[in-house]
């Protein structure tokens, strides 16, 4: 999920990998699809359980963005197909919102589009900063087909690659995707 602040600001995930000295990267909200859901059903459950807040599905975009990857932390592989959808909070919201997840452990904050395209700490998908700018101002009637962003394998595509560095954020005011093990497919 792509959540967006008032402010056109996007909430970001800090994660970790304590198999890998050092290694940590920025991530949108969201997580697996479980037995029974869609991934409609799967985004709104992953902003209720990662943030407290609970958004109506009218309040989620279409899919904008679409990806394939392959990657591995603390020793346990995925195999993830994306979604990307876009959902707008209000301060009231933000205010509101209760961040103690796992996904969350390491920090989160909201990032700017100039924060995004200047930064160089690692965020997925790669590319955030000129990404996310026509999502913003897209008022057009209608959907538009989803941008796929590609098929990777971080470890050896190095999308954006896990840098070292500190998730502490100085600022503390959801993509679906169907996990599964390597090699075992997802839809």
């Amino acid at each position: 999920m792509l959540l967006i602040d008032g402010y056109e600001r996007l909430l970001l995930f800090c994660g970790r990998d304590p198999r890998r000295d050092g290694a940590r990267w920025w991530f949108t909200v969201g997580g697996g699809v479980e037995d029974g859901e869609d991934y409609v059903r799967a985004a709104l459950r992953e902003v209720r359980e990662e943030t407290a807040l609970s958004l109506s599905a009218d309040r989620l975009g279409p899919v904008v963005w679409t990806r394939n990857t392959l990657f591995g932390v603390d020793g346990q592989g995925f195999d993830q197909y994306e979604e990307y959808r876009v959902a707008r909070v209000t301060a009231a919201e933000v205010a509101a919102m209760r961040v103690e997840t796992d996904e969350a452990r390491y920090g989160h904050r909201w990032w700017t589009v100039d924060e995004l395209a200047a930064t160089r700490e690692t965020i997925w998908p790669k590319g955030m900063g000129d990404l996310l700018p026509p999502l913003l101002g897209w008022q057009e009637p209608g959907p538009r087909p989803p941008l796929h962003l590609g098929d990777f394998e971080v470890d050896k595509d190095n999308e954006g690659g896990a840098g070292p560095g500190s998730c502490q954020s100085p600022h503390r005011p959801v993509q679906v995707s169907r996990r599964s093990a390597p090699g075992s497919g997802s839809a």
